[in-house]
């Protein structure tokens, strides 16, 4: 009889072990030279070991703490600004977004109209158009039509279409789960159709809300090509930020790893907080035994 804990092939361990290291090298090492001063950091003789420091992590957030700085000669507001920048461009395009594709996934579920397939297809398909090819006739449409370079209105415009097809998507196949009979049953009860939506339709796809909108803020938060090309110095994001303080004679290792450390906790926070209705939403119908 063959044992039912048949030990695993040592290959299969190996592997693992190095899909692990692979992943979490390169967080260590940005997070092992934000804590490092410029010169440890270009010296021959950097190693494993070293003296932690929180400089880096105080010039980056010069302008917002409340105590001086003996090391910092000139305090750069960028970086606290483009984070502002970032949480407005990313929490606003979020929120239409969800508003808008929420909507329209509900009306290509439940609406019966000539085209209603064609549509839907044709939304995930423009998903599949990479930025970067829409960034010449986006760039010249908002630029010299509509003078919104520069605005945050018009990156929050070119986010929420970029980000709205997948929306659409991923929330029609969480409506469509809905029993109908579910909505008539509110109708007969006298509910209007707007009550419908926000007060059945929306607290049953929750899962999917969030999801969707961790895929639409992590975009919008680290999306760097369009935001270049149409943000300027007041509205700058953080990952433009981090690009333009990088010179071709000087270049500061430990504050742009410690702009990269800072950069991560805003996602991660977002995401664990929507993660947490995704969690919700799945174990809301489970029958306990």
């Amino acid at each position: 009889m063959h044992s039912t804990n048949e030990r695993q092939n040592p290959a299969f361990y190996a592997l693992l072990a190095a899909l692990v290291v692979m992943s979490i090298a390169p967080i260590y090492l940005m997070l092992s030279t934000s804590f490092r001063l410029n010169v440890d950091v270009m010296s021959e003789t950097s190693s494993l070991l070293f003296f932690p420091t929180l400089q880096n992590y105080e010039t980056v957030l010069c302008n917002v703490l409340w105590y001086q700085l003996d090391h910092v000669d000139y305090c750069d507001p960028s970086f606290g600004r483009a984070l502002g920048n970032s949480l407005i461009i990313a929490l606003i395009s979020t929120g239409i977004t969800l508003v808008t594709g929420c909507m329209a996934a509900y009306a290509l579920v439940r609406f019966r109209f000539m085209g209603r397939g064609t549509m839907s297809m044709t939304t995930l398909m423009m998903r599949m158009v990479p930025p970067a090819v829409l960034l010449v006739p986006v760039f010249g449409i908002w630029t010299f039509q509509y003078q919104l370079d520069g605005t945050y209105a018009g990156i929050i415009m070119v986010y929420v279409a970029m980000n709205l097809p997948f929306v659409i998507w991923i929330l029609q196949s969480f409506i469509v789960q809905i029993p109908i009979q579910l909505e008539e049953a509110a109708r007969i009860d006298g509910a209007n159709a707007f009550q419908v939506f926000f007060l059945i339709v929306l607290p049953v796809i929750k899962p999917g809300l969030a999801a969707a909108s961790i895929f639409t803020f992590r975009i919008a938060w680290n999306e760097f090509l369009i935001a270049n090309a149409l943000l300027d110095r007041n509205t700058r994001t953080v990952p433009v930020t981090i690009v333009n303080s990088l010179t071709e004679y000087d270049i500061n290792w430990g504050v742009i790893m410690a702009t990269g450390m800072l950069l991560a906790i805003p996602p991660i926070i977002f995401t664990f907080v929507a993660s947490k209705q995704i969690i919700t939403g799945m174990t809301a119908g489970a029958v306990k035994g």
